[in-house]
C-alpha cells in the first residue's frame, strides 16, 4: 500500500461511521506485516502537509506495531519486521523526533524507548555517536531528549548490567555539562531553556539513581556539576510567564526544573552522602559531600521555605522534598546544629502552617468531596504531600531530638487548644485546631510512652477532641474521629470514656459530610481492634453494618473493607446471622469496584484495590462461620458469579483471593455442589495457559474436589475429571522449562488421588508411575527428589503388587530403590537427615514400605525383603522420635502462653476477649480447629523451598495440618499387623527373617512392637471417649 493509500485508510479509522471504521482497522491490521509498512506510516507522521488527525492516528498505530513487534517475546519467535526495515527507522526516526509537534513527539518517544531496550547497544551501536555529535550541533534538543530515553533503561540496573552507563557518562557527560554551562549563563532564558535544564536534570538522575560513576567520583567534575546545580536551586524562578492556574503552574518548566534539581541533591545527600550508609571505599565520597555541600543545600533549602512563609508560591512536591531533606539532617550532629537557630520559625511558622487545613482542602472538600477522600487515602499521594512532609518532620525531630523539643512542640499545641476554647464560636481557629489535633494523632506513639504525658492522654481526649465530635466545622469532625482512633488502645481509667469515643465514631458513620463518615470507619476499627468488652459494640452490630454499606455503595476504599474485616474476625461465628447479607453486599460492592477499575484502566487504582480488600473480606466471613455448612449453601449462587468470572484471565489481578474463596467454598460446603464442580476446568485451563505461578494456591481446590467429591471425580464421564487432571499434570510434569519448584504440587496431587481413590484407579498407577520417574531422574532439588518419591510410596500402599509389577515392567525397580534407600540414609554435614524431613513424609514412606512386607515371597526375595524390613524399622523409630520432639515442643510452647498469661495485663484482657467470643481453646472443639487451619496450612506448605543451605532445617514446611485418609492409619499398628500376618500366613519366612536380624534391629522391632500396642490402647481409649461425646450431645 502506497502512501497516499495508507493515508486514506488512516483517515478512514477517525470515521464516525462503526463500519468504515472497522473496515479501516481490519485493512490497517492486512497490510501491517507488508514491507515498508512502518517506514510509510512514519513518514505520514512528519508529513507537515498530512492532516493533523491522520498523523495522530498514524503515529498511534507506528506505537502499538513498535511495542508489540519490534522484538520478539518468545524465545524461538521469528522476527515480524525485517531487517532492513528496522535500520530505516532506526536512521530516521532520530532525525524527524525535533522535527514534529510535542503531541507527536510523545508516541515517537515511547517508540524510541521499545527501540533503544530492544537494540541497544548490540543492534544500534552508532546511537550514542549520534547523541554526541548532535549535542555539539543544532540539534541539542533531539540528542537530549533521545539520551534521557538512553540513560533511564539503565536506572535501575546494577552491577554487571550497569555496565553500558560508564560508556555514556565518558562520552557524553562532559559536553553536558558544557551545554549546563551555557544555559544557566544566559539573561532572561526563555522557556526553551527551562526545557534543556530539564533533560540534562533528568539524565543525570538516572545516571546516578543507584550508583554514582567513577567519572563523577572526579572532585573537579563532582563540584562543576554541583555548582550549577546550586546556581539553579538558588536562583528565583522567573515570574513573568508563569500560569495562574495551580495545576498548569506546578507543571510550569522552570518549576519543573527546580523540583528535579532538588530531587538530585536529596538523592546525592541520603544515598550518597550518608556516613552511616556507606561502604568503606565510598565513605571519602560521603565526607566531601557533607564537608563542601550538605550545608550550603541546607540554607538554600531554608531560604526557599522562607517563600512559603511569606506567602509566596512554592509547588507541593518542591516543599515535600526539602523537608525529606531537613528530616534526613535531624540526626545528623553538624546539621542538626546548623539548622537550630531557625528552628522555631521553621517549625511554628512553616511547618506547622503545613500541616493546618488550608483553602485547597475546603474547596475539594466542598466541590469534589469523593476526590477529598480518595486523596486522603492514598499512599501516592502521600510521596507528593507537604502535609505528610510536615508530620514526617515533626514525628523525626521528637524521636531523634525530643529532649529539646518535644516539650516545646507540645505546649506551642496546648497555647493553640487554649485560644481555641477562648475565642467565641465566629472566631475559633478552627484549621489551626486541625492542624494540633493531626500533630496530636501524629505523635500518638511518642507520647503514648512518654512522661509525663502518657497519664494525660485521656484527659486530652476528653478536654480537646471529644467536643470536636459535635464542631460545625465538618473537617474538624473528621478530625476528632481520625485521632480517636489513634487512642483508642490506651488504658482508659474511666471505661465511660472510651464508651462515649466510641459511640462518638459510630454516630459520624451518619454524618451528613462523607469525609466525616469515611474518617469514622477508618476509626472504628482501632476501636474494635481495642474493645475488650465485645458488648459495648454488640447491640448496635446490626445498625453499624447497616451504615457500613451504605457507604460502602458510595465509596470505593481499601480501608472501609479492612474494617469490616476486623468487625467479623473479632466476632466470629456471632457474624452468622449476617454473613449472607455481608457477602451480598460484598459482592456487589466488588463488581462496582472492577466496573470502576476497569473503566479507569489504571493498576493502582482506588477502586482495584477495594475490589482485592472485598474479596478478601468474603474469606473473612466464610472463615468465621466455617463450622455452620449451611450457611455456605445459601452464598454460593452469591459468590458463583464471580468466581467464574474471576478464574479467567479476566480475573488475574485479583486470582489469589478468588481461590482462596474457591478453597473456602469446597471445603466447608456440606456438598460439593454440580455448580462449583463447573470451576474445575477454569482453574486447569489457567493453569495450562497463564497461571502456574499460581499453581500452589489452585492445587488447595483442587485436593477437596478429589477428597471431598471423590465419587464424582471418579464417576462423572460428562467431564472426565480423572483425564483432565492427567492431561495437566503430565504437561507440568514433561516440560523441561519449568524449574522443579514451580512443578512441586503435581506430585501432591498425584498423592491426593492415589490417597483417596484405592482401589479405584488401577489405569492410573502405570502412567503416573512413568511420569514420576521421568522427572525424578531429571530433578536436581532434594525437596522434590522426596515428593516423587513419595509418589512410588503412595502407589505402593494404593496397591503394592500392582505398583512393583508396573516397576518392574518400566525396567526401573531396582533404580528406584537403590535410589529410594540411598535417601533414607543420607544425611548432611550436621548429621540430621538430609531427606523426608516432614512427619507426613516419614509416615507415607512407612506405609509404602510396609506394603511391600505385605506381598509373598514369589515378588519379593529374602535379601529384598530384609532390607525392606530394616529400612522400614529405621523409618519408624525416627518418626516416632520427631512426634516426640514435637509433642514437647508444643507442650513447651502451651506453658511459654501460660507464662505470658500470668505475667502480661495485655495477653490476660486478649485471653478474656477469646473467650467472649466462644473461642476458648477448653471447647473441646480441636478438630474444627484443625478442619479451619487446614487452608492456611496448605498455603504455607505448598510454597517453594531453598536446598542450597546444606545445614538448614528450614527448606521443608510442614503441612502436618493438611487432612488425608491416612491420618486414620497408624503406621506402627499398621507395620506391626503385616508383620503378623506374615507370621501366621508364611511362618518360616518369618522365621528366616528374624533370624538374619542382628541385635540392634531385634531390639527395635522390639520396642516397635511395644510401642504399637500402646497406640493401640490410646485410640481405643480415644474412640470410647468420641462415641460418649457424640452421645451425650
Amino acid at each position: 500500500m502506497d502512501i497516499p493509500s495508507l493515508a486514506v485508510v488512516l483517515q478512514a479509522a477517525l470515521s464516525p461511521n462503526p463500519d468504515e471504521r472497522k473496515d479501516a482497522e481490519q485493512r490497517l491490521d492486512q497490510f501491517q506485516y507488508t514491507p515498508q509498512h512502518l517506514v510509510r506510516l512514519l513518514q505520514i507522521i512528519v508529513d507537515n502537509n498530512c492532516n493533523m488527525a491522520v498523523r495522530q492516528v498514524a503515529s498511534i498505530h507506528f506505537k502499538n506495531f513498535i511495542a508489540k513487534n519490534w522484538a520478539p517475546h518468545e524465545p524461538g519467535e521469528l522476527p515480524k519486521i525485517s531487517a532492513s526495515d528496522k535500520a530505516m527507522v532506526r536512521d530516521h526516526i532520530l532525525v524527524f523526533l525535533v522535527r514534529v509537534p510535542p503531541l507527536l513527539r510523545v508516541q515517537l518517544g515511547e517508540c524510541l524507548k521499545t527501540m533503544i531496550h530492544a537494540d541497544y547497544p548490540e543492534q544500534w551501536p552508532h546511537l550514542l555517536d549520534w547523541i554526541k555529535l548532535n549535542l555539539q550541533d543544532q540539534q541539542v534538543y533531539g540528542a537530549l531528549f533521545v539520551l534521557r530515553i538512553l540513560s533511564r533503561k539503565y536506572e535501575f540496573k546494577s552491577d554487571e548490567e550497569r555496565t553500558p552507563v560508564y560508556r555514556i557518562v565518558e562520552e557524553t557527560f562532559s559536553h553536558l555539562l558544557n551545554l549546563f554551562n551555557k544555559l544557566v549563563q544566559i539573561p532572561n532564558p526563555s522557556l526553551e531553556v527551562a526545557d534543556l535544564i530539564k533533560l540534562i536534570c533528568k539524565i543525570f538522575w538516572s545516571s546516578i539513581y543507584l550508583e554514582i560513576p567513577k567519572q563523577l567520583l572526579d572532585p573537579n567534575v563532582f563540584n562543576a556539576w554541583m555548582v550549577l546545580f546550586l546556581n539553579v536551586l538558588e536562583r528565583p524562578v522567573p515570574v513573568e510567564g508563569q500560569p495562574v492556574d495551580p495545576e498548569l503552574r506546578k507543571s510550569w518548566g522552570w518549576w519543573k526544573v527546580k523540583k528535579w534539581t532538588v530531587h538530585i541533591l536529596n538523592r546525592l545527600y541520603t544515598r550518597f552522602g550518608d556516613l552511616k550508609l556507606q561502604n568503606p571505599e565510598n565513605k571519602a565520597f560521603a565526607q566531601m559531600f557533607q564537608n563542601n555541600f550538605a550545608a550550603k543545600i541546607l540554607e538554600c533549602h531554608l531560604n526557599l521555605l522562607n517563600v512559603i512563609r511569606a506567602g509566596g508560591y512554592l509547588p507541593d512536591r518542591v516543599i515535600n522534598l526539602i523537608l525529606q531533606y531537613l528530616s534526613n539532617s535531624i540526626s545528623k550532629n553538624s546539621m542538626y546544629n546548623l539548622l537550630q537557630p531557625r528552628l522555631d520559625i521553621l517549625l511554628f511558622e512553616i511547618v506547622f502552617p503545613l500541616m493546618c487545613f488550608n483553602d485547597n482542602d475546603q474547596k475539594l472538600w466542598d466541590e469534589d468531596p469523593h476526590e477529598y477522600v480518595r486523596k486522603g487515602y492514598d499512599i501516592i499521594e502521600d510521596l507528593y504531600s507537604p502535609r505528610t512532609a510536615s508530620m514526617d518532620f515533626v514525628s523525626e525531630l521528637v524521636r531523634k531530638r525530643g529532649k529539646e523539643n518535644l516539650q516545646k512542640f507540645i505546649l506551642f499545641i496546648v497555647e493553640i487548644f487554649k485560644r481555641y476554647d477562648e475565642a467565641p464560636v465566629e472566631y475559633k481557629p478552627y484549621r489551626q485546631k486541625d492542624g494540633a489535633l493531626l500533630a496530636i494523632g501524629a505523635l500518638c506513639d511518642k507520647l503514648k510512652q512518654t512522661d509525663p504525658y502518657k497519664s494525660e492522654l485521656e484527659r486530652m481526649l476528653v478536654q480537646h477532641v471529644f467536643p470536636e465530635f459535635s464542631s460545625p466545622a465538618g473537617h474538624l469532625r473528621a478530625k476528632a474521629a481520625w485521632v480517636a482512633g489513634q487512642y483508642a488502645h490506651i488504658n482508659f481509667s474511666d471505661q465511660n470514656n472510651f464508651r462515649k469515643s466510641l459511640h462518638s465514631v459510630v454516630s459520624g458513620l451518619r454524618d451528613p459530610e462523607l469525609p466525616v463518615r469515611v474518617d469514622s470507619v477508618f476509626a472504628l476499627r482501632c476501636f474494635v481492634e481495642a474493645c475488650k468488652d465485645l458488648n459495648e459494640i454488640r447491640p448496635i452490630l446490626p445498625q453499624l453494618l447497616d451504615e457500613f454499606f451504605k457507604l460502602m455503595n458510595e465509596v470505593e476504599n481499601e480501608d472501609l473493607v479492612f474494617t469490616l474485616e476486623t468487625i467479623v474476625d473479632k466476632f466470629g461465628e456471632e457474624m452468622a446471622p449476617y454473613a449472607l447479607g455481608l457477602c451480598q453486599n460484598l459482592a456487589a460492592a466488588f463488581w462496582r469496584c472492577m466496573n470502576t477499575a476497569e473503566a479507569d484502566d489504571e493498576a493502582d487504582d482506588p477502586g482495584a484495590l477495594a475490589a482485592v480488600g472485598c474479596l478478601r473480606a468474603i474469606s473473612t466471613i466464610l472463615e468465621s462461620v466455617s463450622r455452620l455448612p449451611d450457611l455456605f449453601v445459601q452464598v454460593e449462587p452469591t459468590l458463583l458469579p464471580i468466581m467464574r468470572r474471576m478464574l479467567t484471565t479476566d480475573g488475574q489481578e485479583v486470582f489469589e483471593e478468588v481461590l482462596e474463596i474457591v478453597s473456602y467454598m469446597t471445603f466447608f460446603s456440606p456438598i460439593i455442589s454440580t455448580e462449583m464442580w463447573s470451576l474445575w476446568p477454569l482453574m486447569i485451563e489457567a493453569l495450562a495457559e497463564w497461571a502456574i505461578d499460581f499453581f500452589p494456591n489452585i492445587l488447595v481446590p483442587l485436593d477437596n474436589y478429589i477428597s471431598r467429591g471423590t465419587a464424582h471425580f471418579l464417576a462423572c464421564r460428562e467431564l472426565d475429571y480423572q483425564q483432565s487432571l492427567w492431561n495437566m499434570i503430565s504437561s507440568i510434569m514433561a516440560d523441561g522449562n519449568l524449574e522443579d519448584s514451580d512443578i512441586e504440587p503435581a506430585p501432591k496431587l498425584i498423592e491426593v488421588v492415589f490417597q483417596n481413590c484405592k482401589g479405584q484407579v488401577d489405569q492410573w498407577v502405570e502412567p503416573y508411575m512413568r511420569i514420576t520417574v521421568q522427572r525424578l531422574r531429571r530433578t536436581d532439588k532434594l525437596y522434590l527428589k522426596c515428593l516423587l518419591m513419595q509418589v512410588v510410596a503412595d502407589a505402593l500402599y494404593y496397591n503394592a503388587a500392582l505398583t512393583l509389577s508396573i516397576l518392574h515392567r518400566l525396567g526401573v525397580a531396582t533404580e528406584i530403590f537403590t535410589l529410594w534407600f540411598q535417601m533414607l540414609e543420607q544425611v548432611k554435614k550436621s548429621g540430621v537427615r538430609a531427606n523426608f524431613k516432614r512427619e507426613h513424609d516419614k509416615k507415607v514412606c512407612c506405609l509404602g514400605l510396609t506394603s511391600l512386607l505385605a506381598l509373598p515371597a514369589d515378588q519379593l526375595p529374602g535379601d529384598a525383603l530384609g532390607r525392606v524390613f530394616r529400612a522400614t524399622l529405621d523409618l519408624l523409630v525416627q518418626y516416632k522420635d520427631q512426634l516426640a520432639e514435637a509433642a514437647k515442643e508444643e507442650e513447651a510452647e502451651d506453658l511459654d502462653d501460660m507464662d505470658g498469661f500470668q505475667t502480661d495485663d495485655e495477653d490476660d484482657d486478649a485471653d478474656e476477649s477469646d473467650k467472649e467470643m466462644g473461642v476458648d481453646a477448653e471447647d473441646g472443639d480441636e478438630a474444627e480447629s484443625i478442619k479451619l487451619q487446614k487452608l492456611a496450612a496448605q498455603a504455607k506448605s505448598f510454597r517453594p523451598h531453598d536446598d542450597d543451605d546444606d545445614d538448614s532445617d528450614d527448606d521443608y514446611s510442614d503441612d502436618e495440618d493438611l487432612q488425608s485418609p491416612i491420618d486414620e492409619v497408624d503406621p506402627f499398628i499398621f507395620f506391626v499387623d503385616t508383620i503378623k500376618a506374615m507370621q501366621a500366613s508364611d511362618p518360616l519366612r518369618f522365621q528366616n527373617l528374624t533370624q538374619t536380624l542382628d541385635f540392634h534391629f531385634q531390639a527395635l522391632a522390639n520396642g516397635v512392637a511395644e510401642h504399637a500396642e500402646q497406640r493401640r490402647v490410646v485410640i481405643e481409649k480415644e474412640k470410647l471417649e468420641k462415641a460418649s461425646t457424640a452421645g451425650a450431645s
